[in-house]
């Protein structure tokens, strides 16, 4: 066995870190390794099945970049996290190792800016791409699909916006309902959001209801990837970005600053705040950032399964 095998099969220190949390509870839980240089792609795998977690993230250096983030699902690696970029970086900061200020964070799929203000992390998304139903008429997916897929009629949708993908560096399908108790009445097929999530190559269904100015939130929302191991989850970073977008282009809301609420009507509720800004030049969407607070909760010793 190599030195760097053994060293891989040691116990690992797997921090938990709640991020997108709202006033200072609930939020999604994200396991974050710190100095992972030495874990291999297969002991990083290991690790993030047994954390219990929807996602973790595994920091090491980056030559170019403020850190090199490396994220992992329980079942598959993933380009792009949100929750678990904003645990990561929050516990760098709580941990004394960045300030506020700009940073940035090298991943599979490139660099993106980070940025620390005001007790939160702030996370660079893409430009928005959409693709309604007509550009994947070809994949064998309907609406009629997607709606039996998650127990919805399709007079409890949203009459102004129709399911479409919208990709700001993940996939996500964004399904508008017509309000907040069809978002909570859900009954959602995980077989069939998987099979259509790998029709459409996508994270997962973002299912979201406009809660307009009322309360603290733009909309409210729930998320499931079981493509990627996860039936539901409290809150989606990489999934609020085009919401926001949606928001803006779609649906005319013109701001430029959006609350987005998640985790109300889970099982077991974990209700979380996640803050997009959107860059807008020339008339359009140039790039946006995501973010919210983070804070840990716990630290879980891991010994990583020998890698394959």
């Amino acid at each position: 066995m190599s030195k760097h095998d053994k060293q891989a099969r040691h116990a690992v220190a797997v921090h938990v870190v709640n991020a997108f949390t709202l006033n200072g509870s609930g939020g999604n839980p994200a396991g974050v390794v710190l100095d992972a240089d030495a874990l291999n792609e297969a002991a990083m795998q290991s690790i993030a099945a047994q954390t219990g977690l929807s996602e973790a993230a595994f920091v090491s250096r980056s030559p170019t970049e403020g850190a090199r983030l490396d994220f992992f699902t329980p079942t598959r690696r993933i380009a792009h996290c949100g929750h678990a970029t904003i645990a990561a970086f929050a516990l760098m900061r709580a941990d004394g190792r960045i300030s506020d200020g700009p940073t940035s964070k090298h991943t599979v799929d490139g660099p993106r800016r980070i940025h620390v203000r005001d007790g939160a992390v702030f996370m660079e998304q893409r430009a928005p791409r959409y693709l309604t139903q007509a550009d994947w008429a070809g994949t064998g997916v309907a609406q009629v699909d997607v709606l039996a897929a998650i127990g919805l009629s399709a007079d409890r949708l949203d009459l102004r916006v129709a399911p479409q993908v919208v990709d700001t560096g993940n996939r996500f399908l964004l399904i508008g309902v017509a309000s907040e108790g069809d978002l909570a009445g859900l009954s959602v097929d995980q077989g069939a959001v998987a099979r259509i999530s790998d029709a459409l190559d996508l994270i997962g269904f973002y299912v979201f209801a406009v809660t307009g100015d009322r309360g603290l939130s733009h909309a409210t929302t729930r998320m499931f990837a079981p493509r990627y191991g996860i039936p539901e989850e409290s809150a989606t970073g990489m999934a609020a970005g085009p919401l926001a977008c949606l928001l803006h282009d779609v649906l005319g809301d013109r701001r430029t600053h959006f609350v987005i609420e998640q985790g109300r009507f889970m099982p077991s509720p974990s209700v979380s705040r996640i803050l997009v800004d959107l860059e807008i030049e020339g008339g359009g969407i140039a790039s946006l950032m995501a973010g919210g607070e983070g804070q840990t909760a716990r630290t879980l010793q891991i010994e990583p399964c020998q890698p394959v």
